[in-house]
């Protein structure tokens, strides 16, 4: 076989090989933001679509992370998240040392499923407050919620989470001073589409759903949630 003969390496995967070599060489750090498409299209001498599967192939491999509007980032370590008797978000993403922030996506009112009635030891047609919301971890998206609460049993509860984003607080003010963990069970799952579209990952990739109760100091439920974690950005570890 003849030099002219011999594969070539297509230039994509070139660009690919050349930026995991920065990454793994800590040129580019978990979280850093790397290069515009325009500049490294500029520092190989490329069109910005040839740029663009590179990247594609490295957001393929885990190494990458694109968000809409922002760029394309070094993928970050996922964070460690404890599951035992007392979770709590702010708490658990302070001590991974990483900033915790919630988005409210809808606060609403309905009747409580079948499902939730069970859960939360009420009448089926009872009224509950439904919290959806999204958790961040350094500004990264890292799981979608729905906490739901018993409203006769926890009256202005509904006031509260739309005054504080906070469900430790929320419930401090309707007069639980704390509470606990009574049952977290785990399910691997697909995102759905509108799942993907807020942790800003493909529909079909992979999440971890937790689906919790939690009691107050009398063993009563006051919340039952789930939680839909990016099975890429979060370590669940449960606790004894």
């Amino acid at each position: 076989m003849s030099e002219h003969d011999r594969p070539r390496t297509p230039v994509w995967r070139a660009i690919a090989n050349a930026l995991r070599g920065d990454i793994t060489e800590g040129r580019y750090r978990p979280g850093d933001k790397l290069p515009t498409e325009a500049t490294l299209a500029a520092r190989f001498g490329v069109n910005r679509h040839t740029v663009r599967h590179a990247l594609s192939e490295l957001v393929e491999a885990g190494l990458v992370r694109t968000r809409r509007g922002s760029g394309a980032f070094v993928a970050a370590v996922p964070t460690n998240y404890p599951i035992g008797q007392r979770v709590r978000f702010h708490e658990n993403l302070l001590a991974a040392g990483r900033i915790p922030q919630k988005r409210v996506l809808q606060i609403e009112t309905r009747a409580a499923t079948v499902g939730e009635a069970d859960a939360l030891e009420i009448a089926a047609d009872n009224d509950v407050c439904a919290y959806h919301g999204l958790s961040l971890a350094d500004g990264m998206p890292v799981a979608v919620f729905e906490s739901v609460f018993p409203l006769e049993r926890l009256t202005g509860i509904d006031t509260a989470l739309d005054e504080t984003s906070s469900v430790t607080e929320a419930l401090q003010r309707v007069g639980i001073p704390d509470y606990t963990r009574a049952s977290t069970r785990l399910t691997a799952v697909l995102a759905d589409a509108t799942q993907a579209l807020h942790l800003e990952v493909r529909e079909g990739d992979p999440l971890l759903r937790t689906t919790s109760v939690n009691i107050d100091g009398e063993g009563v439920p006051l919340e039952y949630g789930r939680t839909w974690f990016s099975g890429d950005r979060v370590t669940l570890a449960i606790e004894a």
